[in-house]
């Protein structure tokens, strides 16, 4: 189901939070926001919402597609919203993975930027005869997104809608306005850490695991034992902040004792993005059942031998055999700080 007019309302009132003086420019989009109307669909008039992908590579430089359908120009891959868009972000990501063949797992968001729209443009449309549509209105949505990979991708083009492709340094991206916004922006296009977790043991071999709620499409992970966490907001000052405010959301009487960071894992949201996570391990020795949790089923103390039971990512389980192999009677405790053996992922993430 495409996104709802008070979904778009949110996100245009939130961006306008950060560029106030844009509202004059985005009055058509709110008051057709305000209609009894579809906003997302292709055929509402005098003008409907599209969605683009602005993707960047290490070297901060920004992919242009040439469409066929605007006489050669060199734009960012966006286009029309489809029935079955789940979000705003949703939308531009299909679109870049049908006109570049670039799929979600491949880009990841920005640590400036997180979910946002970095530009929302209004330009006109010529009236199309052999379409039926008249001339209208486009209000685009961009969204910010970096390539995971070090490598860029093999660009994979939609032949019937675009005839080339170029990677473009930030100056000569062809929207002033998104040119503009990038440059003030600073994005260097280099993935950062944008989501938290908590390891959570209880120095004896057990490990506490959170069952989330089974809503596909909506929760990260649906139905899965998982680390209590989440990702980061634009008030986070550091991911300890994140991981901290997200259980004081989840579960606000835990507190946990000897929080340090332990590893970088990547995981997949729920819109396929590749998703960077620091890993904090902490200890609590507590009763669950006496805890009130305001998210997802159920908490539960878990030992090592009982996680083939449980419907559990692998990188989870692997995550927490590697943390009880070096916590074992005669290692060390396995944190960032300590460990004389890191971990590969900490390891590698360091040595960038």
């Amino acid at each position: 189901m495409s996104p709802s007019s008070t979904a778009i309302r949110r996100t245009v009132e939130a961006y306008l939070g950060r560029h106030p003086g844009e509202r004059d420019a985005l009055a058509g989009l709110l008051a057709a926001l305000d209609r009894p109307v579809v906003a997302t669909a292709r055929t509402t008039q005098p003008g409907h919402v599209t969605c683009s992908a602005v993707v960047m590579d290490r070297q901060g430089r920004v992919l242009h597609i040439r469409h066929r359908a605007t006489g050669g120009l060199m734009l960012a891959p966006g286009g029309h919203i489809e029935p079955e868009d789940r979000t705003l972000l949703a939308a531009a990501l299909r679109e870049v993975s049908e006109e570049a063949g670039i799929a979600p797992g491949a880009l990841c968001l920005t640590r400036q930027l997180l979910g946002a729209p970095i530009d929302i443009d209004v330009h006109d449309i010529d009236a199309n005869p052999a379409k039926g549509e008249p001339a209208h209105r486009h209000y685009d949505f961009r969204y910010v997104l970096y390539l995971a990979g070090e490598e860029p991708p093999a660009i994979a083009l939609q032949e019937e809608e675009v005839s080339g492709a170029q990677w473009l340094p930030q100056p000569e991206v062809t929207s002033p306005t998104l040119r503009a916004k990038l440059l003030a922006a600073g994005l260097d296009g280099r993935p950062e850490l944008v989501s938290a977790s908590a390891l959570i043991h209880d120095g004896q071999g057990r490990y506490l695991l959170h069952l989330r709620d089974h809503k596909p499409g909506v929760i990260w992970k649906p139905g899965e034992f998982a680390l209590l966490g989440g990702g980061r907001t634009h008030d986070d000052q550091s991911l300890e902040a994140t991981l901290l405010r997200e259980l004081s959301e989840e579960v606000p009487d835990l507190r946990l004792e000897d929080l340090k960071p332990y590893a970088v894992e990547s995981a997949t949201s729920v819109d396929g993005l590749s998703v960077p996570v620091q890993v904090f391990a902490g200890r609590w020795r507590g009763n669950p059942d006496r805890l009130a949790l305001h998210e997802g089923v159920l908490l539960r103390w878990f030992a090592v031998d009982e996680l083939d039971r449980l419907r559990l990512s692998p990188a989870t389980r692997d995550l927490i055999r590697r943390h009880a192999a070096r916590s074992s009677p005669g290692s060390r405790c396995g944190c960032c700080r300590c460990s004389s053996r890191p971990d590969r992922a900490s390891r590698s993430r360091r040595d960038r």
